[in-house]
């Protein structure tokens, strides 16, 4: 299961080359349900996703190379680049009806930058272990707008949209 929010961004963080990044491309075989093949730095897959927005079921599958480029060949609309960095959230925040994670707790902050013709399109994910994590989460000050319940911030929703 996958639970995850989405959020736009204030401003990029000063330190950005600092954190790790993946290089990312990524195609959609099909939007409902979403199959999508994804090529991230050398490592190639294929995803199936069920319903939802902000919870939902996910299947990774490996690919080879051979066969990343083989499905990437079939897939519909526009191929998605993005480099993600990942981002340490030590302590995050959570509303006091919100879960008691111990003093270490961490997350990770998955900012994705997206290349043209996406560009400059900006978003923050942050999976969680619970809906009731989810649900409670205290986006950090950086962070702008919650946009995980809006389809069209979704990649399967940007390989359809007309450019």
């Amino acid at each position: 299961m996958e639970i995850e929010r989405k959020f736009t961004i204030k401003k990029l963080p000063d330190n950005l080359e600092s954190y790790p990044v993946h290089i990312i491309e990524q195609a959609y075989l099909n939007t409902d349900p979403v199959i999508r093949v994804r090529r991230e730095d050398d490592t190639f897959y294929m995803t199936y996703k069920g319903h939802g927005m902000m919870a939902r079921e996910e299947y990774n599958l490996p690919l080879n190379e051979d066969a990343y480029y083989h499905l990437l060949a079939k897939a519909d609309g526009n191929t998605i680049s993005k480099k993600r960095y990942l981002i340490p959230l030590e302590h995050p925040q959570f509303s006091p009806d919100g879960p008691r994670p111990p003093k270490d707790y961490s997350l990770t902050i998955e900012l994705d930058v997206f290349e043209p013709p996406f560009a400059p399109l900006i978003l923050a994910e942050v999976e969680f272990g619970s809906k009731i994590a989810a649900e409670t989460f205290l986006p950090p000050d950086w962070f702008l707008e919650d946009v995980t319940y809006n389809a069209s911030y979704h990649n399967s929703y940007l390989s359809m949209r007309k450019i």
